[in-house]
């Protein structure tokens, strides 16, 4: 809930591989107020239809405006389509069911400020069709990743950290590891009374130690046991979560808290991943801009490498945003996939314009490339 990431992709279609061109990216914070707006109805605060209305208007306009600055900087103003995510305020699962997910970020906004089609509400189908929803990042990674010669997690840590797990001669397997920044975050807003947003480069964690006790406490939850795929969210990992710990271990020090949830987030990660025999992870997201967090993943992977996806040629901070680029124009072109049973998702918001789709794919789609415009610099390995 920093901001709006926004991307420009080219793609096109190959046979059965899709070709993606990064023109661009950028993140765009939200205004302060919206922010803050934003991270009060979240559970476990109680909220009301008219505060996610007002919610919805204006996330929809900040989408509006970021995609009108991506246009402007990135595209010379042209473009076919909008592809948008939407901002996650509530995830609905009871134990490993998905029943539910609502995003916020109307797409009448985006399509009356661009003129564009949007494809949004990209997760509500996917559920309904038995999935999860979440991560969809899993469409992107094992398109990506499909030829890679070992076994390979690709890594997004958001506020919650989720894998995609390739390997060569089985499906991928993609899901929710469990908290990635979230709890982070809401401890440094805890022990800052409010002034502070995050632990700025893991510094404060850095200067801590693990608390033991209290990693314990945090690492007997549920969630961790239940087998993939599964899916989570703030609902189950915020303030409340932390001080129900704290509760059983008596008080810890601000930087020692913070130690602590770095070393939950690199242990519940590496262990998933060490599950299922990975050896490499390809990591993306804001927890990579964290050194503190991404040293205590090295630590915790050990044998298994770890590695950006920058050095892939996606870039980690936007990953994200072209995944939502990937899911839109999927849909666009009529090709199904999810997290469950694979259908079209989304929804399209027609721009000024009637829609005209195109004729759907004709070739099931097996792979992606990435590329960049003077010629490709990541192919699925």
């Amino acid at each position: 809930m920093d901001g709006v990431d926004v991307a420009v992709a080219d793609l096109s279609c190959d046979g059965g591989a899709v070709e993606l061109i990064a023109v661009g990216h950028t993140e765009l914070p939200y205004p302060s107020e919206l922010r803050s707006a934003l991270l009060d109805v979240l559970p476990p605060n109680a909220t009301t239809a008219e505060q996610i209305c007002r919610l919805d208007t204006a996330v929809g306009q900040a989408f509006a405006a970021a995609a009108g600055h991506a246009l402007a900087t990135f595209a010379d103003g042209r473009a076919d389509l909008v592809a948008s995510l939407g901002q996650t305020v509530y995830h609905w699962v009871d134990g490993d069911r998905a029943l539910g997910t609502l995003q916020l970020g109307q797409p009448a906004w985006i399509a009356e400020a661009t003129g564009l089609p949007v494809v949004s509400d990209l997760r509500a189908r996917d559920v309904a069709a038995g999935g999860h929803g979440a991560p969809l990042a899993g469409v992107l990674d094992r398109l990506w990743l499909a030829d890679s010669p070992e076994v390979t997690a690709a890594l997004n840590i958001g506020g919650i950290a989720n894998i995609t797990v390739v390997a060569p001669g089985r499906p991928a397997l993609a899901f929710d590891t469990g908290p990635g920044n979230a709890l982070l975050d809401a401890a440094a807003r805890m022990i800052s009374a409010g002034v502070w947003h995050h632990d700025v480069d893991g510094d404060l964690a850095a200067q801590g130690t693990v608390d033991v006790a209290l990693l314990e406490v945090l690492v007997a939850d549920p969630y961790y046991a239940y087998p993939p795929p599964k899916s989570t969210g703030k609902e189950r990992f915020h303030r409340e979560h932390i001080t129900a710990a704290l509760a059983k271990v008596g008080h810890v020090a601000g930087d020692d808290l913070l130690a602590t949830l770095v070393e939950l987030t690199a242990t519940t990660v590496a262990d998933a991943c060490l599950a299922h025999g990975v050896t490499r992870v390809v990591a993306s997201g804001g927890g990579v801009r964290n050194p503190t967090l991404m040293a205590a993943l090295r630590r915790r992977l050990a044998p298994a490498t770890l590695v950006t996806s920058d050095e892939l040629g996606l870039p980690s901070s936007a990953k994200e945003a072209y995944l939502t680029a990937l899911l839109g124009f999927l849909t666009w072109s009529g090709v199904p996939t999810g997290t469950g049973t694979a259908r079209l998702l989304g929804s399209i918001t027609p721009g000024a314009a009637p829609l005209r789709l195109p004729a759907p794919a004709a070739t099931a789609v097996t792979r992606l490339r990435v590329m960049e415009k003077a010629g490709e610099i990541s192919a699925s390995t």
